[in-house]
């Protein structure tokens, strides 16, 4: 396809200070010796049209390329939509790589852990983020049937995967950032909720201890549970729930680390279950993906979605407007999939399987300050679930209509969606609630669904 062109009237966006730092130091181009030779107009053309090319694939799209691309960039000038960050720094580019989040499997045998060694390493490189269960690894002092010798669980193989992240950045801008997790029913538990205990040790690591709802009942009723051998399935000894957990919290307390998963909920909610098992999440937490699988993210600006009442004074969401920008987003973000060139064949084959992209929100404390609606009441509550289910039904609305132009995501019939006969839907998934630190900076509003707290930074 031609490449579009700038339109000679494009408009120059306008960057706070802020923005204007984060800008040159991770999203311009930059040429060999590190001078940023990309305007800030120019990033922003580089990812629309690049996006917006993907277009002009389908014969049924109810817009040109061109007119799309001049779309998307007024969404993302003014603020009102930005994609995560790996669109914003490779769309248009030879890396090409464009989504945020990625799960690798870990296995149980040599290779497999040193494959997913590597597989991180690529993703990394590229500006990604990897989650990981370690669960599948035998614990501590197992015996190796290959070799006679003995396992040495799974935190040492989480040290090599920290050390290795060390070493590279996302991107080539910043630190990588996992996600590791491990059952709670696995033996090596108690090293894992303690691992964090001297401050520094696995910091390219958030940990998230994997809870099932049996473990939950057992700590309602103060019961022992079962530790698991993973590779035998046979139970290899016992502990007090309720003191493993209160030992969990306390260690949470103490350093942040480790969370909690919820298992067994996630999964009641994995949109394609004949596909797998969801065991792990990306590096925050809010994306849970099957093995070798990635998502994309962007989120809106609802500091942006208000609009003065009919007496001129009192705010009230602009729905009109969120509608339009949802629509938008999700095309974008669709497009995103196709654009994106992925690390892996295995990723690249999952991902156009489910074609999950996850539109997210950010800016939410300046609206309800501009709706005059304090953060911490119940009727910021109330309108918190009235904005995120107009959100995700929007979203959903949306998806229904790329099915429409575009065929459904290919494991449409097998999945929950299938079903329930809801669909079709061109998504598997559409919203997810990202941290959006770094957006926010750009687009000047708050972060995520997080208060207002450091005004000045």
């Amino acid at each position: 396809m031609p490449e579009l062109k700038m339109p000679a009237s494009l408009p120059d966006p306008i960057i706070n200070e802020n923005a204007k730092i984060v800008l040159q130091r991770r999203y311009q181009r930059k040429d060999l010796d590190g001078v940023v030779y990309e305007t800030v107009k120019e990033l922003f053309w580089r990812v629309a049209s690049a996006i917006a090319q993907e277009e002009g694939k389908y014969e049924k799209s109810s817009t040109k390329p061109a007119k799309l691309a001049r779309d998307f960039y007024d969404l993302m000038t003014s603020y009102r939509f930005l994609p995560n960050s790996p669109t914003l720094m490779n769309a248009g580019t030879d890396l090409g790589q464009l989504a945020a989040c990625f799960v690798l499997p870990v296995e149980d045998d040599i290779e497999g852990i040193f494959d997913a060694v590597k597989h991180a390493a690529m993703i990394h490189k590229s500006g990604g983020g990897t989650g990981f269960a370690f669960s599948r690894l035998r614990a501590k002092d197992s015996v190796v049937g290959s070799t006679g010798g003995v396992a040495s669980g799974p935190m040492s193989f989480l040290k090599i995967f920290n050390c290795a992240t060390e070493q590279i950045k996302q991107g080539g801008t910043r630190r990588g950032a996992n996600m590791g997790i491990l059952r709670i029913d696995h033996p090596d538990i108690m090293e894992f909720i303690k691992a964090k205990e001297r401050d520094g040790d696995l910091n390219n690591f958030n940990l998230s201890v994997g809870l099932t709802e049996a473990f939950m009942q057992a700590v309602h009723e103060k019961a022992d549970f079962d530790l698991i051998a993973p590779n035998s399935g046979k139970a290899v000894g016992t502990l007090n729930a309720r003191e493993v957990f209160n030992i969990l919290v306390q260690k949470a307390w103490e350093s942040g680390d480790p969370g909690i998963v919820f298992l067994d909920r996630i999964n009641r909610d994995n949109p394609t279950p004949t596909l797998g098992e969801i065991e792990s999440t990306n590096p925050c937490g809010e994306q849970p993906l099957l093995p070798y699988e990635a998502c994309n993210l962007g989120s809106i600006n609802l500091g942006l979605c208000f609009a003065k009442g009919k007496n001129g004074k009192d705010s009230e969401i602009d729905w009109d407007e969120l509608k339009r920008i949802v629509h938008l987003s999700v095309r974008f973000l669709d497009n995103v999939i196709d654009a994106s060139v992925y690390p892996l064949p295995q990723i690249t084959d999952t991902v156009r399987k489910n074609r999950k992209i996850g539109l997210g929100v950010m800016g939410w404390a300046d609206l309800l300050y501009q709706l005059n609606i304090p953060y911490n009441s119940q009727t910021a509550v109330d309108m918190g679930e009235r904005v995120m289910k107009f959100v995700q039904a929007e979203a959903r609305s949306a998806s229904k209509q790329l099915a429409a132009e575009r065929g459904e995501f290919t494991t449409y019939p097998e999945s929950t969606f299938g079903a329930a006969n809801l669909g079709p839907y061109r998504n598997a998934t559409t919203t997810t609630i990202a941290p959006t630190g770094t957006l926010s900076i750009i687009a000047g509003c708050s972060s995520g669904v997080e208060p207002l707290f450091a005004l000045s930074f």
